[in-house]
């Protein structure tokens, strides 16, 4: 059986700049922007990585999300503790200062990890935590 990761989701606060984060930061190309009732979702991925995307979408979005889930969901966006995503790099050091340099928020410089990684960590701008392990 041959399964594939095809795409993530992350909750995104402002649709504008969320996609310059990720497509002006990161550098992920843009493989979609749809609206639909004055909310946005917009679809990055990885150069080289066709099949694999991250859908950048409006946490209030769906119907059955009830107005007090929707300040909880808010209340952990801004703790950064709603949502994660953990990307990998060959050039880890590399990486992090294009994103120091770039402003991105960092929480975690490159360290070893006990667990047998060497990773860091940062905050995209809704508060999303993205850990960015180093291939060996």
């Amino acid at each position: 059986m041959d399964v594939t990761i095809h795409s993530a989701f992350l909750p995104h606060d402002d649709p504008d700049v969320a996609l310059a984060f990720y497509r002006d930061v990161l550098g992920f190309e843009v493989r979609g922007d749809a609206g639909y009732g004055g909310m946005r979702w917009i679809t990055v991925g990885p150069a080289g990585q066709p099949g694999t995307s991250i859908v950048l979408y409006p946490p209030g979005g769906n119907p059955g999300v009830t107005d007090d889930e929707r300040r909880t969901i808010a209340e952990m966006m801004a703790k950064g503790t709603f949502a994660m995503i953990t990307l990998s790099t060959g050039d880890l050091d590399g990486l992090f200062r294009r994103l120091q340099d770039q402003g991105a928020e960092i929480v975690q410089e490159p360290v070893e990890q006990p667990y047998g990684v060497r990773d860091c960590a940062i905050r995209d701008p809704a508060g999303n935590m993205i850990r960015i392990n180093e291939l060996r």
